[in-house]
Parts: structure tokens; sequence; C-alpha cells
């Protein structure tokens, strides 16, 4: 320490006297030394303060040191891979901050301390850097018998011991998640593009929160050209990868869409699939991927999926869940709500409706399309079907009205039809298109419904679009630029999003679709499989060694969906659909054959409990008398699912959480637990265990490091 205070080298001093010179030639005059700030050192050492500070032993595994200006550190052993023996000092580094005063040594040396990272052994650092009580550097209340107060407090806990990493686990364990091909993840981390400093420019959100819903309703149908919403952070990834993409990978991006494409009409970031994987596959909460990624685009508008009276689950929920979702949704950042039913059943789609838009977020409506309105001979599913159904939901207080394509059924005729007819009969109410591109005319069919007079279409980024994902954003935006229908976005801008996309998606080579589909297909006309269900579906029978029988499969989801009556096919409904499909592959059961022994098969859970009426009724009702044969004197459920269910006991809820896992639950835990309880407490023990692992690269969680491989977290 006492070198760095004083404009003297003590050491040269020292070795200059020794040498035979005196202090005057030296130039060692009281009245010349002048006092130069503070400095503090700190030992680290390997003394375990949980043993009385007996020296630890054993090899280094991790080591990095605080740095920095004004830090010094002279040390000797301290590095990766070194060995502490017993048998020699067990002092690592010395630390020495010097500063202009006191106050401003001790912040350096403070941070210094903070910013050791010590795996392997016992750091005393801890005992320095101990929040509860910590060290009186700048009060100069510190003396010899100063460390003895400090043991005991409930503050220190050195991590002399910690688990397995994450990437040690998945070496040893195998991935967290499983990985559907053998495929590698690229070795490359994808850079975003440069952003400006300073905020984005405003946006749409604006709007809504100076305007409230009604008012960014207006805005929409008042805006000149056509607007865009970008599926990339949520639907895009759902159907080509899986909805693996982690938020890390999401949030380097996120910044630059919000300087860059602040013109879009929102950005779907949330729901559907994804609440569930990110939980149970990729070890997130979340709700921090919402706070998170709201926090980085503070200026366009959110949107979510919201399934009606599902929420974001699988089964019903009371109808106090659903809102309390909503709320805590909206208080986290979630603007928009498009609100869907599997089955267009309007008492289900009327409370998903009322909780959003109770929760103060614009709904948006969704008419859940299937069949081919353009076709005189497809009767069930008729433009008039659609036109009631959207009178209903606009007099239910709709702020928008979506036209949801799940499968990307919607030719280009049938969306200037649909689109042209809904215009006519709701002038003031805008209208929002949503496809997929499976058969390739999804970017044909957006510019005919924009057209006709749609008001926002769904794109996605190019490098994630395309096949069973949205059409292309770069596509639309340079089709429609310098006409009517311009977007106002730069399409420079989409060509270096892009960019982004096409190295991330390398680091999911293990979760992309096209590792087994090599392109769309124009059958989806016919089969009308969604598009997430159709890469999952192949995915299977590729896994399952069925891959050449997947046009069996899809011939069997045809004729399973005739056998159930004609559904519209959407979660949860297709995955019923395809249970029951499967079923009749691995039975080889033709239609005929169900429909003629359908009183004495086991047909899968999904089938049954849908033919009970646990999802809604279907329009039309159910398919008789093959309901009646499969259910025997199974009861049955009569009107809205969720209406019979009792109000979930949240205070209940709480106390039990709070039990089990050492701490009262945020409002946010509180409502994973009542949607997923079993994926929920999983998630909590993992991060018990490990901590979050957002920190962790994507090759690294996903499949570890290679030999000898150093990273940083």
């Amino acid at each position: 320490v006492s070198p760095r205070v004083p404009s003297v080298d003590l050491v040269h001093a020292q070795l200059q006297v020794a040498a035979g010179r005196s202090l005057p030639e030296l130039g060692l005059e009281q009245e010349r030394i002048r006092v130069n700030g503070c400095a503090i050192q700190c030992r680290v050492t390997t003394e375990d303060p949980a043993r009385g500070f007996q020296p630890d032993t054993g090899r280094i595994e991790v080591f990095r040191s605080g740095e920095g200006m004004g830090i010094r550190l002279d040390g000797a052993s301290a590095f990766q891979g070194a060995l502490i023996s017993p048998h020699y000092d067990s002092l690592l580094v010395k630390v020495v901050a010097h500063g202009p005063d006191q106050p401003a040594a001790a912040a350096k040396m403070s941070r210094a301390l903070a910013e050791f990272r010590i795996r392997g052994v016992c750091p005393g650092v801890v005992f320095s850097k101990n929040p509860q009580n910590p060290l009186p550097w700048g009060s100069g209340g510190a003396w010899a018998g100063f460390g003895g107060l400090l043991w005991g407090s409930p503050g220190l806990s050195p991590p002399c011991v910690t688990p397995v990493p994450p990437p040690g686990h998945v070496m040893v364990n195998g991935p967290s998640t499983p990985l559907p091909v053998k495929a590698k993840a690229a070795l490359v981390e994808p850079t975003p593009p440069p952003v400006p400093m300073g905020a984005p420019p405003a946006g749409l959100r604006a709007v809504l929160q100076r305007e409230g819903p009604g008012g960014f309703a207006r805005a929409l149908r008042g805006h000149r050209g056509l607007l865009l919403t970008d599926t990339t952070f949520r639907d895009a990834h759902q159907s080509l990868l899986a909805t693996r993409v982690r938020t890390r990978d999401l949030a380097r991006i996120a910044p630059f869409v919000a300087h860059a494409l602040s013109p879009l009409c929102s950005m779907e970031t949330w729901g559907g699939a994804t609440f569930d994987v990110a939980m149970r596959f990729l070890h997130e909460c979340p709700w921090e991927r919402l706070r998170e990624l709201r926090r980085l685009v503070p200026n366009i508008p959110f949107q979510m999926l919201l399934r009606g009276a599902n929420a974001v689950g699988y089964t019903n929920y009371p109808d106090n869940v659903v809102h309390r979702f909503c709320e805590v949704a909206v208080a986290n950042g979630m603007d928009i709500f498009r609100v869907f039913d599997a089955l267009n059943y309007v008492p289900n789609l009327l409370l998903g409706v009322e909780a959003a838009g109770s929760a103060g977020a614009v709904v948006e409506a969704a008419l859940s399309y299937t069949g081919d309105v353009a076709d005189p001979t497809r009767t069930k599913y008729s433009l008039e079907y659609y036109l009631g159904l959207a009178r209903e939901l606009v007099a239910a207080g709709t702020h928008v009205l979506c036209i949801k394509d799940m499968a990307g059924l919607l030719t280009p005729a049938a969306a200037r039809l649909l689109v042209g007819a809904l215009r006519e009969q709701h002038p003031e109410v805008p209208l929002h298109v949503h496809t997929h591109d499976t058969a390739g005319a999804g970017v044909a069919s957006m510019l005919a419904a924009a057209q006709a007079g749609a008001d926002v279409v769904d794109v996605a980024v190019d490098a994630m679009s395309g096949m069973t994902s949205q059409p292309s954003m770069g596509a639309v935006v340079a089709c429609a630029r310098g006409t009517a229908l311009d977007t106002g976005i730069d399409l420079q801008r989409v060509f270096e999003y892009s960019e982004y996309w096409e190295a991330a998606r390398g680091l999911y080579a293990a979760f992309d679709c096209t590792a087994t589909m090599k392109s769309g297909n124009a059958d989806v006309y016919e089969n009308e499989i969604p598009g997430g269900q159709y890469t999952n579906l192949h995915f299977q029978a590729h896994a399952m060694g069925l891959g050449h029988k997947f046009k069996e499969v899809k011939k069997a989801y045809t004729e399973a969906n005739k056998l159930l009556g004609d559904l519209i096919k959407v979660t949860p409904t297709s995955k019923v659909v395809g249970d029951l499909a499967q079923f009749m592959v691995q039975n080889g059961l033709s239609r005929e054959e169900v429909e003629a022994r359908a009183d004495e098969l086991s047909f899968p859970l999904s089938v049954v409990e849908f033919l009970q009426g646990h999802i809604g009724v279907p329009p039309g009702g159910f398919p008789e008398p093959f309901r009646s044969k499969v259910l025997k004197d199974l009861p049955r459920v009569e009107g809205r699912p969720g209406a019979s269910l009792p109000p979930l006991d949240f205070e209940a809820l709480g106390r039990e959480l709070g039990a089990r896992h050492g701490a009262p639950p945020s409002p946010e835990e509180l409502l994973s637990a009542a949607l997923y309880p079993k994926v929920y407490d999983e998630f909590r023990s993992f991060r018990s265990t490990f901590g979050p692992v957002a920190c962790l690269g994507t090759r690294l969680f996903l499949e570890g490091p290679t030999i000898a491989e150093e990273f940083e977290v």
C-alpha cells in the first residue's frame, strides 16, 4: 500500500539505501514528500471463514480477477488450473486500490472485489464483500478484532462448493431440451447491426398510451399505407424452430428492431406455445422475457396470442385465472391480445375478449379460418358463417378483427372475398390478417387482403419466413413500395435484420424444420394441417423412422378430420385430429374401419375429451353417431367448459408455494404455477440448482462446450 500514497518509489529507495546512498542523495527530504490520495489493500486468500479461516486447498477451476483504473494486483499462483497446496502461503493475490481520497479508494476496492470469480477453492474474498456487514473502510472503524464481529452474519455465504454448471451438466447428462436431430449448432455468435445512440423513434405505442385502445384502433383505420406485424419473435420460430429460440438471442436484436422498424403496427412476442416451452425446455421465466423485451423495445406495441378460455395453456382454467393472467400481462408490458378459440366457440371467445378488455389492453378477436370461402361447394365454413361470427365479436366490443389462417389456406381469391365483405360490413373496425406460407402463396394472399381493405398483415423477417412460417417481410415491403400500400419501412433495414437471423438460426440447427422438410407443400389445401403442427408431425415421422410414410400421415389427418366432423384445426383441436391420425396409422385403420369399430376401440384421451365437450362445441355440433359410440356412458360437458369450474384460491396457492419454495411468490410466479403446476415446480427446481442460464451462449446451453473450450458467463 505504502508506495501508492507518497510520491516516492519506496522499493527503489530501499535498494538504493542498501547500496550505500543516503536519503539526502535520493532527495528524500520530509518537506518534499507529498501525500498522493489514499490506498487500501486487501489480501485474497483461500482461507475459509466458515472453518475459522483455515486455508483451503485444491485446484483453481475458475479464476477471474477484478481490475481497472486505480487497481493494482500483486499475485503469484492465482490462475486457472493452479494447485493450492497446504504447504505454502494461502495468499492468491493482493489487491491495492488507489483513489484521491478514502471513499474513492473504498469504492474502487468494493468494485474490484465484487468482480472476482474464484471456483475450486474457497476464496476469502467473499468475507471482505459480505453485503450484510460491509467493511467500514470509509469510517475508519476497523481494528484487529473487527473480523470476529462479522463472523456469523446471515449474509456470509461463501460459494466454496458450487453445483456442476449447466454446460457441465449438458456434457455429462445430455441436453436439457431434447434435440430432434443430430445437427450441430453453428460455431458462430450472431452479431446484431449497430444501433444509434438515444431513444428509438416514436411508434404506435405512443398513440396507444396517449389515446387508449379506442384511439389506437382509430389510428390503424386512419393510417395511410399497409401496416405490418412482425411475428419473428413468436410464431415464426414456433413454426420453424420448435419454439426453441432463447431470450438471449431475441434480446440482442430487439434494440435494432426498436430503432429500424418503428413503423411496425406491432411485434408478436409472447403467447402460444412460448410460455410453456420457456419454462419446460429453455429453463427461462416467460415473464422475465416479456419484461426484458419491453425494456428494449419501448416504442412498438407488443402483441400476444391468447387461447380464449385456455389462456396460454392447453386446458380450461377458472375464469378468474384468465382475468388475472391478462391483468398481470398488461402490467408487464403487453399491449394487444389476439383472442381466438379453436372451435370459434363464441362463449369461450367472449371470456377472452372480456378478460383482455377489462385489463385495459387492445382486444383483437380472431376468426379462426378453415375451408375456402371462395369455393361454393364448401358450405360448412362459408362466407356467411364468418360474417355472422364477426358481427357477434364486434358487438362484444373487440377493437380489431383478425382473420387467423393457421394453415395458410387463404388463397388470394378467398382473401379478397372475405376481407372485402368484412370491410363493407364493418367500415370502422381495423382488419388484421394472419396466415402461414406452407403452400407458398402467402405474399400474394396478404397483398390481395391489403388491396381488399385489410389494415394490417402478419409477416416474418426474410430469414425466418416461408414454409410453415409467415410470408416474407422483405417481399411484402418491396411489393408495396411506391404504391398506396407503402409500408414506410426501409428495405435495407429489413436486410440487416434478416442477416442477424440467418446467423442466429444456425444455432438452432437441431430444431430447424429444414432438417427434414426441404420446402412447403400445396397439399396443405387438402389436409389443412396448421403451420406449427405440420413441422412437428414431419419431425415425429422422421424420428420414428416413418419419414417415408409421412404421406400416409397426412392422408390419415384428412380422414381423421372428417371423422370428427370437419373441425377448425388450431391448438388444441389440431392435436385432437393429429392424435387420431397417428392412432389410425399406427393401427392400420381406415376411416371406415374406425367408424364401424368406434364402440370397441381405445381412442386417444384427447379425442375422448373433445367428444365429451371439454374444449367446447364445434360449429354444427358433434359428429353422430360417432360421438355416442365412442363415449358410451361417459359424462358430457354442457355449455362452456370453464363455466362450471370454481374460482382458483390464489391466496391458498400462494401459501402453498411459499411453504414449498421458501419465499412468497410474485404475482407472475403465482400465475405460472396456476397455469402449469408441474412445469413450474420443475423450473423452480432447475433454477435453484443452476441459477439463471440466460447468460450462457445458445450453443453452450444446447450442446455444452468443446474439449478445453474457454467461455465466460
